[in-house]
């Protein structure tokens, strides 16, 4: 066959399962393998393809112009050509400080740049007029019908029962990838991060990426470890998930996983997302390799944030019984504190053991130090379950454990429970390392719970009734504003004479293709961020030496510096419309 169009040169997941098959009854094991992980592939490209965006909060339609704006909001936002106006609106009557917000924002393709580094967000104080930039991140970009969609990340500030507006900019074709302060740093490649904070450096396995210790570095300094051989893996102080196969015969764990199966990590100034998913592991896997029950697990980490979040779900995929199943357990080895606390439906804190009333009904569990006063505490914000009726709000703690140190378990489902196909748990928690007051400590924790619960909520709006005044600085950095000796526009429309040769037939430049996340000009010097489509091409110079090429051939470039990066990751999503065009799909 000749390969004259996109479905010509791919195979879909249809036909390799067939093939797949084949090879099965053929009993050509090694062309199995190498089949099921070509169907994995494929997936993961139509998902980038094929996944659709959240519906929007805010939604740009390029009717809205910085020139439309009062004369000192204008001039200050010189450089971006529109702007989008909404508001988060705190309504429970509580104030905020530093409050992680995600809103879907979905802006016109033709109008903006990639969201990453054009989109600016400005908040606008209505008592002095003035506007004032917001540090924000993309936690995800996806374009789609000549839009870009994305999950805009910031932290907000906010008075009890107010109304804050902010004004979302786009459409300056010389933005840079911005760079703001952050007390968030990682270190370390794939899951296997550390990951600090001014509160807390947790550290997460490097072999499945289940959280491992937690350090603190305020209060006590307190260090949150699990130690021994556990059950033959890797010792963490976070051991969910896990569940008890029928007739109490073997335990499957996701953390008897050698590698993770698959997963996702945004990094970012603002929070770093590390999200892992699959099927358990038996512990004398492969021997048993059942895909009964699919496991998503969730962690984010905040900048300035004494708390850190873990979502979940655990889907039963066809009927199964179960001896019992747990979905949140942790365990301190060192056992550094001396009470319990815990809360009921109710909401209110309460301190010593968990009664028999509530044994089954908790929505906070946690222990601290009462000469230190460090503490650690969960708080349950969503613990639900579709299609199934035998769900426990479990997990009484024990400073006491009977293996040594201090835990809580979380026996969700028990008792031989059967679940059906559709069955599933959902969670989503809040994990707090504040200090524990004598004084004040129970309404601490439950406010923190109320807020979590009841987040600020993102609208439409106009532009307030204010009075603009100057605001200090501006919104363009250096090189943002047209101010360079060598103008960007020409340094991209040369980036766009250089192809990616391996493709033969298609102009495949490397602005087209989504190569080139970042271009600055600093007088005669040019600094280009440029990325690679995957880890198996790692040599950057087969393409950043023709990009320094072409660019010292551009009248006023005297150097050209090429910075190779993997964040965030090449996807289809970063290609153009006519580079999708030029691939047929």
């Amino acid at each position: 066959m000749r390969e004259t169009e996109y479905s010509h040169r791919t195979d879909t997941v249809a036909r390799k399962v067939e093939l797949l098959g084949q090879a099965l009854r053929n009993g050509r094991h090694e062309l199995a393998r190498s089949l099921a992980e070509s169907i994995k592939d494929t997936i993961a490209f139509r998902q980038q393809i094929e996944q659709q965006p959240e519906e929007a909060a805010v939604v740009a339609n390029a009717t809205h112009t910085v020139d439309d704006l009062p004369a000192p909001w204008r001039n200050w936002a010189a450089g971006w050509r529109y702007f989008e106006p909404f508001a988060l609106d705190e309504t429970v009557g509580l104030s905020r400080s530093g409050e992680p917000v995600e809103i879907a924002v979905s802006l016109p393709a033709d109008h903006a740049a990639p969201l990453f580094r054009d989109v600016r967000l400005v908040r606008v104080d209505r008592d002095s007029g003035t506007l004032r930039e917001i540090p924000r991140q993309f936690v995800s970009e996806i374009r789609r019908d000549g839009r870009r969609h994305g999950g805009l990340l910031f932290q907000a500030d906010s008075q009890a029962h107010s109304r804050t507006v902010y004004l979302l900019f786009y459409g300056n074709p010389d933005a840079e990838l911005p760079d703001f302060a952050s007390d968030l740093h990682v270190k370390g490649a794939g899951y296997g991060l550390d990951i600090e904070n001014s509160y807390y450096q947790a550290s997460l396995s490097r072999q499945m990426g289940q959280l491992e210790n937690l350090k603190y570095k305020q209060g006590g300094r307190l260090e949150l470890y699990a130690w021994g051989d556990g059950h033959g893996e890797p010792p963490g102080i976070d051991w969910a998930h896990d569940y008890v196969t029928s007739g109490n015969y073997q335990k499957m764990r996701l953390t008897n996983w050698a590698g993770c199966p698959d997963y996702e990590v945004i990094r970012g100034p603002l929070c770093v997302i590390v999200r892992r998913w699959g099927f358990p592991h038996s512990t004398v896997h492969p021997l048993f390799t059942p895909s009964r029950m699919f496991i998503t697990v969730e962690y984010r980490f905040f900048a300035g944030t004494p708390y850190f979040t873990k979502r979940g779900t655990m889907e039963a995929m066809q009927e199964m019984e179960i001896t019992y199943l747990r979905d949140d357990e942790w365990v301190f080895s060192n056992g550094p504190f001396t009470d319990l606390i815990w809360m009921g439906s109710d909401g209110k804190l309460r301190s010593g053991e968990v009664d028999d009333a509530h044994k089954d009904d908790l929505w906070s569990i946690g222990f601290f130090n009462a000469q230190t006063r460090d503490a650690f505490i969960a708080l349950f914000l969503q613990h639900e379950a579709e299609n199934f009726d035998g769900l426990k709000h479990s997990g009484a703690p024990t400073l006491k454990y009977e293996y040594g140190g201090q835990l809580w378990s979380r026996w969700a489902a028990r008792d031989n429970p059967t679940l059906q196909a559709g069955a599933k748990l959902k969670q989503h928690n809040a994990y707090l390392t504040i200090p524990f007051p004598d004084d004040g400590g129970k309404q601490i924790v439950e406010e923190f719970r109320h807020r979590l619960l009841n987040p600020l909520s993102p609208s439409a709006s106009d532009l307030p009734d204010v009075t603009a005044a100057a605001s200090p600085g501006s919104l363009a950095r250096a090189g943002e504003n047209g101010d360079n000796a060598v103008p960007k526009e020409t340094i991209w429309l040369a980036l766009r004479e250089v192809r990616d040769p391996q493709l033969y037939k298609i102009d495949s430049n490397v602005v087209d293709m989504g190569y080139v996340y970042d271009v600055r000009v600093r007088g005669d010097v040019v600094h280009v961020v440029m990325t690679m489509p995957h880890a198996g091409r790692p040599k950057f110079g087969f393409i950043g030496s023709p990009i320094r090429a072409r660019l010292l051939q551009v009248p006023g470039v005297r150097e050209v510096q090429i910075e190779d990066v993997w964040n965030p990751p090449w996807d289809a999503n970063r290609l153009s419309e006519k580079a999708r065009t030029m691939f047929g799909f």
